[in-house]
């Protein structure tokens, strides 16, 4: 594919360079996704208002994420196994992040650890993501080595307790790295990048906690550590004593009801990410853009509110920006550069979905991001 000008041709090249069992991972809900799918349909229903002879010159679509500049009001979001996209993928999304001015985050159960990311980007700042374990000491330690590494925000994840049920995964019988039956012996031989790239590499097992917990050395002990790890007693309390732990800036994912999003503010975190974790928790659960209003009308004024679900172009985020959400998060978009092209494929990204923001923005009569809201929607339609 020789012009690449959208989202959709990045996730066409990343299918056919991906081995099945990780595209799958990305690409994919839980049940019959049913709100995965809602979460991308769900923009389109919403319509923009055209305005015409206004002068679109020195436009800027710069603007702050809890205080922090940012290039476009998007930031990378946090995405389990992104180093089996493609080889050392959380490095090379860092990379491309930092020189595009926008926020990386890091998942937990990222392939690449904090440390090896700190050290791809020389030091640079980047957001980390941590899910609840049982095992306290554990996420003290993960915390004291996201300060170390200069981490400037952690997104603390809220809905994923209990994991939900994804058939595809099962059907892959998915794992880092993938095993060696027949079928995937087969497919990756018709992935000769990707296998290539993975030879040149050391990281290819779940490095924030491969080596940092004690029983913990090989996948084995891994798939069943984090099978019991993950904890279903998570409540509102551990959330303040993480903040407190943290000490920093504190993002909490996951929010889609009014109640847990006041629940949010109570606890003293600085932003709430309206998002269903793209459909791949509670099949059935509405799609993120069409709650985020009410959940910005309910408490907008007292915290930051941020959303991710289903963005896949510049428009989307435009149309999020509109509905008061100050910031937006990619991970598909992301991880499809990335398996398309490794870092060149998530720049690639980021530039589509800036172009379509800046050109969108102006179409609508703006030259500032921060001075768009539902005033550039046609009534009736969000």
């Amino acid at each position: 594919m020789t012009v690449i000008t959208n989202i959709e041709d990045l996730r066409v090249l990343a299918q056919k360079r991906v081995p099945r069992m990780f595209y799958d991972y990305a690409d994919s809900g839980s049940w019959t996704e049913g709100t995965y799918r809602a979460n991308e349909s769900d923009f389109q229903k919403i319509k923009l208002r055209q305005r015409v002879a206004v002068n679109m010159e020195n436009r800027s679509t710069a603007t702050e994420m809890i205080g922090q500049k940012v290039a476009m009001p998007v930031a990378i979001a946090p995405t389990g196994l992104t180093g089996m996209q493609h080889a050392d993928g959380e490095i090379l999304g860092a990379r491309a992040a930092k020189k595009f001015g926008i926020p990386f985050t890091l998942s937990t159960m990222s392939i690449c650890s904090i440390e090896d990311v700190s050290k791809g980007t020389d030091g640079h700042p980047f957001w980390f993501q941590l899910y609840v374990m049982k095992d306290r000491a554990f996420i003290e330690s993960l915390i004291d080595r996201a300060k170390a590494a200069n981490c400037s925000a952690l997104v603390l994840t809220l809905d994923l307790q209990i994991l939900g049920q994804r058939h595809k995964d099962l059907k892959n019988g998915l794992s880092a790295p993938p095993k060696l039956t027949v079928a995937n012996m087969i497919n990756l031989m018709t992935k000769p990048r990707w296998c290539l790239g993975m030879l040149g590499t050391p990281r290819r097992q779940f490095g924030n906690i491969v080596g940092h917990v004690k029983g913990v050395e090989n996948m084995g002990s891994l798939s069943e550590w984090t099978s019991k790890q993950f904890d279903p007693g998570l409540n509102w309390g551990d959330v303040e004593w993480i903040k407190k732990r943290w000490g920093g800036k504190l993002i909490l994912k996951g929010i889609q009801d009014v109640e847990d999003a006041r629940l949010g503010v109570n606890s003293g975190a600085d932003a709430l990410i309206v998002s269903n974790h793209g459909g791949r928790q509670l099949d059935g659960a509405p799609s993120s853009i069409s709650v985020l209003p009410e959940i910005v009308a309910a408490v907008g004024s007292q915290i930051e509110v941020h959303m991710d679900g289903g963005i896949r172009s510049g428009q989307d985020v435009l149309k999020a920006r509109a509905l008061g959400a100050k910031g937006t998060y990619i991970g598909r978009s992301f991880l499809y550069g990335l398996g398309a092209m490794g870092e060149e494929g998530v720049t690639k990204a980021l530039q589509i979905i800036h172009r379509e923001l800046d050109l969108t923005m102006a179409f609508c009569g703006h030259t500032n991001i921060n001075t768009v809201d539902k005033g550039i929607l046609l009534p009736g339609t969000f």
